[in-house]
């Protein structure tokens, strides 16, 4: 692999404490990225200098920023940023597109170690390591629940010939399964890398608080159509697991809020089929995307 063959793309909104080590963690590599455009998503403290010192001291870092919107928009406003930053890819041939978020740090080889597993399998189109956080001193992978097709949406890396097979990502809640399960409907494979550890110094909807995290979840599971069945056991699922009783409530708020206030779905009914055809399977314990 040489170095023009992945671009990363980091919306970063308020990461000032954090980024800084995302960026020593990238410059480390042992193959670098061709670029690396960081979006400036409206901070309002240093994430903006942050950025243009590292655009100054690397060439192929790349600065942007966005207006303050004036409130954090879960979901949605992180692909609107993302593709902010598409936008700026220049001229010149890549292989793999990476979407990071600023608040990870990892191992120098873990691009060239990730580049492996896709090129000792074809027909993997998005993959990424596994994204833990530290608790009393021992990395915890965050993904222990998450089904075996999902990699998080903190570290994915999209082939590019996978990326253009499923169109590129919805902006709105629910972009990081809707991705990986139109991968799998057209015939590709997705999947995390468990030894490639990134160390998340934000646990995942810290930023929206617990009871907000887990509603936008539940809404990101309305908007890529989830079956109602395959819904109602999955919160039943919540019930006896921490946040006891929370969890459950706010997905189920969410999912069912969705239909209250008539949230737009995603418009494919093809894929919506299929992703509940592989949910009842998972219900029948068939064989599915679900493992």
């Amino acid at each position: 692999m040489n170095a023009s063959s992945y671009i990363i793309i980091t919306p970063a909104r308020n990461e000032g404490q954090y980024l800084p080590k995302t960026i020593e963690a990238v410059a480390a590599q042992t193959v670098r990225p061709r670029q690396w455009i960081i979006i400036n998503d409206g901070s309002t403290d240093h994430t903006g200098p942050i950025i243009d010192a590292a655009a100054r001291r690397y060439p192929w870092i790349k600065a942007a920023h966005r207006r303050d919107r004036g409130f954090r928009k879960a979901g949605g406003g992180v692909i609107e940023a993302f593709y902010e930053g598409f936008e700026l890819i220049g001229e010149g041939p890549w292989d793999y597109l990476v979407k990071l978020d600023g608040d990870l740090s990892f191992d120098r080889c873990y691009f060239a170690s990730s580049m492996q597993h896709f090129a000792a399998d074809p027909k993997l189109g998005i993959g990424g390591g596994t994204v833990c956080s530290a608790v009393k001193g021992v990395l915890t992978e965050e993904s222990k629940g998450d089904p075996a097709f999902h990699v998080r949406g903190a570290s994915k890396i999209y082939r590019r010939a996978c990326w253009e097979a499923i169109g590129g990502l919805i902006k709105a809640p629910g972009w990081d399964t809707l991705d990986e399960v139109k991968a799998n409907m057209l015939g590709w494979k997705t999947y995390r890398f468990p030894a490639l550890k990134l160390t998340h110094y934000r646990y995942t909807g810290d930023a929206d608080g617990v009871w907000n995290n887990w509603v936008k979840n539940g809404r990101a599971n309305y908007v890529t159509g989830y079956h109602p069945v395959f819904m109602v056991l999955k919160c039943m699922k919540r019930l006896v697991e921490k946040p006891y009783g929370m969890a459950a409530l706010g997905l189920l708020s969410g999912f069912v809020g969705g239909y209250l206030k008539d949230v737009p779905r995603v418009d494919d009914r093809r894929l919506i089929a299929y992703l509940r055809r592989q949910q009842i399977n998972r219900l029948l314990f068939r064989a599915s995307i679900w493992g």
